[in-house]
């Protein structure tokens, strides 16, 4: 193989949405025992050193960095994708598209009360009620792509939609619940620039301008999207929005004289680096999670609450609130899918690491034993929806195998209309 054809071959083998699942499964198996080894204490000095300008708010630790920074790459590409669907693909009929935002609704609120019913009367225990409203987009869509090849595409969407509703609900519970300051100023200069980065994608006036120039376009829209970032960290908002924000910006259909649209030629091209270094690097930092407390966080309620919250909320919440809405609006389950296929999605969201286990840091900040014994129920919890969600989805992934239903696919989602 030449050299020029060797990285045109890893480009296409990482744009494989299960070789990014294996490379995020591994980084956070090498977490896992890494932190739990006798050098734990050298991974969580690596994890926890910080470096960057302070004048920016930006002297972060590297897990940090990870999370906050690389992770926004990935949520990009998620919203960019989720901008096509919307125009283009499976989210375009609003009947299809209103079943998984509600049922991301419903998996928040529920998971929340099973929390609170079991910690109610229990002091500081019932601050941790959030913890089991997240779902970790980036391992559920890797373990989906992992385990179920040969399922319809449109349970992809399904997921995607719901992770990305998701997440935004708990970044609001974040906000409003968890956090003491909210810096209105840089979060309106985010939105200003986003407003921006908007105008540009359309490619009339400057923008047309511009993409007429010598100047390469990323001299501009890169130093536009830190910016944007910037001031989202600044204000104290998850700084992965804006990520999701810009992707949904994209301009998904080419203009004349154009080959193709922007949104898919940014998409081809972050792909490969989203899943070769960005979510290896994030579950590297994220997953690590000492097991201290395992035995004895079976006697404590906010541990309890957190895995009967992600487990049994999420799916109660999630095929529930769907099958609800079915039956009493106009909104339907995609012809392609079954419920059986709703049920092993809905325990795949389970999967709560990253936000879960932030919410769980600012929870208990005074509490060191509640804390560790929430995290490692968030650990026990996303291990067991793996396991329960992964029988399910590889069962049905042979059946639609059997039945010859087409592969997911994987350069930009796919749908099925």
């Amino acid at each position: 193989m030449t050299k020029t054809r060797a990285p045109r071959a890893l480009g296409e083998l990482l744009r494989e949405d299960a070789v990014g699942g294996f490379l995020l499964i591994a980084g956070a198996a090498i977490a896992l025992i890494w932190a739990n080894s006798p050098l734990g204490g050298a991974y969580e000095a690596m994890r926890t050193f910080s470096f960057g300008p302070e004048s920016l708010h930006l002297n972060l630790s590297v897990e940090a960095w990870a999370a906050d920074g690389l992770l926004a790459i990935f949520f990009f590409i998620v919203g960019n994708e989720l901008k096509q669907e919307f125009v283009h693909g499976e989210l375009r009929n609003p009947r299809r598209a209103m079943l998984p935002i509600i049922a991301a609704i419903c998996g928040m609120v529920v998971p929340a009360l099973v929390y609170v019913g079991i910690n109610i009367g229990q002091g500081d225990a019932l601050r941790g009620w959030g913890i089991p409203m997240a779902t970790d987009i980036a391992f559920a869509v890797a373990i989906l792509a992992v385990v179920g090849r040969y399922l319809p595409p449109a349970l992809r969407t399904f997921l995607l939609t719901l992770a990305i509703v998701d997440d935004l609900g708990a970044i609001v519970v974040i906000a409003v619940f968890y956090t003491d300051h909210l810096a209105f100023l840089p979060l309106l200069g985010s939105v200003a620039l986003l407003a921006v980065f908007g105008y540009l994608q359309q490619g009339r006036g400057l923008a047309a301008a511009l993409n007429r120039s010598p100047v390469p376009n990323w001299l501009v829209y890169v130093p536009l999207a830190f910016a944007i970032w910037t001031l989202m960290h600044a204000s104290g908002v998850h700084a992965t929005i804006a990520g999701v924000a810009m992707g949904m910006l994209m301009r998904t259909k080419p203009l004349e004289g154009e080959d193709a649209d922007p949104s898919h030629l940014i998409e081809r091209m972050l792909r490969p680096w989203s899943a070769g270094l960005v979510l290896p690097i994030f579950a590297l930092m994220a997953a690590g999670v000492a097991f201290e407390g395992l035995g004895t966080m079976f006697t404590d309620s906010a541990a309890i609450g957190v895995m009967l919250g992600l487990v049994v909320g999420k799916l109660v919440g999630i095929v529930g609130g769907s099958w609800i809405t079915t039956k009493i609006t106009k909104a339907e389950l995609n012809p392609a899918l079954n419920w059986i296929d709703i049920i092993g999605m809905a325990l795949l969201a389970g999967i709560g690491f990253t936000v879960s286990l932030l919410i769980t840091e600012l929870s208990f900040p005074e509490h060191p034993e509640m804390l560790a014994h929430a995290k490692a129920g968030v650990l026990v919890a996303s291990f067991i929806a793996t396991v329960l969600a992964s029988g399910i989805l590889m069962v049905r992934s042979a059946h639609y195998r059997k039945h010859g239903m087409p592969e997911l696919r994987t350069d930009s989602g796919g749908s099925i209309d």
